[in-house]
């Protein structure tokens, strides 16, 4: 199967021959790569890609709840009876909005969510892949920490930090001198927001675990709190954009599959995910939600004239 080079050639060869636009090129080809793996699986197939490696600090390319209805169109019509296999590309988003679309896959697809992380599913994104019965993942596929942001303050750094404070103070009230100008940065509440979000994120991944990944564990309720606490302290993992990969996902407990086990999935698994990376590099796209019939849902960067640019797709490739 193609490489990102041959991807990128087929593409431009493409252009050349048929003079036609180059979104509409891209299109064809990576429709032609998802169908075909999708063939290969024998099941349905959800690319749920991001323009966050491409696009920094750009509103619209994390996850919300306008996901959803990109899902509902996707899943519209499929036969449900064959599964979903989700490939994943984020660097994460809200926990409200994963944790309903998390629900909604599941009223669809019961427990027959495999997850695909072709390069790096983050936060938010690897709770997505945590809900799923397992894992699809390569050498260079990475997950991360799945400790809250609020403000983008690691919430869990903040509860840590008031735990902190509050021992050196009763120790030592002269440190109250060192620690009021880095308490004083918080507003009222915020820490309560912090424990709670804390807490809402442990919750949510535990209960996904215990119902999908490991519902068949005896031991799912203790395996499922390792992952967990593993995957939640910003003390164990430093940073929330930590990259962890396959083998320690394993150790953890993580039900993955290797992707490198079967040659002709590999491929054709990492030929779609270079077909997806040339389509956010080379164009103004954001986000595309897109199944293996060439169903998409295709969400651009927004224009001064029209701030709510969006595209939809139908039809395979041409």
């Amino acid at each position: 199967m193609p490489n990102w080079h041959d991807v990128l050639n087929e593409i431009n060869k493409e252009q050349q021959e048929h003079i036609v636009a180059a979104n509409n090129v891209l299109d064809r080809v990576r429709r032609k790569y998802l169908a075909h793996l999708a063939t290969l699986t024998g099941r349905n197939t959800i690319c749920y890609y991001s323009a966050f490696l491409t696009k920094t600090n750009v509103e619209g390319i994390d996850i919300t709840d306008e996901d959803k209805n990109s899902f509902m169109t996707c899943i519209n019509g499929m036969d449900r009876t064959r599964g979903l296999d989700l490939m994943l590309h984020t660097p994460g988003g809200g926990i409200a909005a994963t944790e309903s679309l998390v629900h909604y896959l599941r009223q669809m697809f019961g427990r027959d969510i495999r997850a695909i992380v072709p390069q790096i599913s983050m936060s938010a994104g690897t709770m997505l892949a945590l809900s799923c019965k397992s894992v699809l993942m390569g050498k260079q596929s990475c997950l991360g920490p799945i400790d809250p942001q609020i403000l983008g303050i690691p919430a869990d750094v903040v509860v840590t930090e008031f735990k902190r404070a509050f021992e050196e103070i009763k120790a030592d009230p002269h440190k109250a001198h060192v620690w009021s100008p880095i308490l004083n940065r918080y507003s009222p509440s915020f820490l309560s927001q912090c424990e709670y979000a804390v807490e809402w994120s442990a919750a949510f991944v535990q209960a996904a675990l215990e119902e999908n990944m490991l519902a068949d564990d005896i031991k799912k309720k203790d395996k499922a709190a390792d992952i967990v606490a593993a995957l939640s302290s910003a003390a164990a993992n430093k940073a929330h954009n930590k990259h962890i990969h396959s083998e320690k996902l394993k150790e953890l407990g993580v039900t993955v599959e290797v992707l490198e086990g079967n040659q002709e999935i590999q491929d054709a698994v990492l030929t779609v995910h270079h077909c997806y990376i040339h389509t956010m590099t080379g164009t103004s796209v954001l986000k595309i939600v897109e199944n293996d019939n060439g169903r998409a849902v295709v969400r651009h960067l927004a224009q001064p004239q029209n701030p709510q640019a969006m595209s939809l797709g139908f039809g395979g490739p041409a």
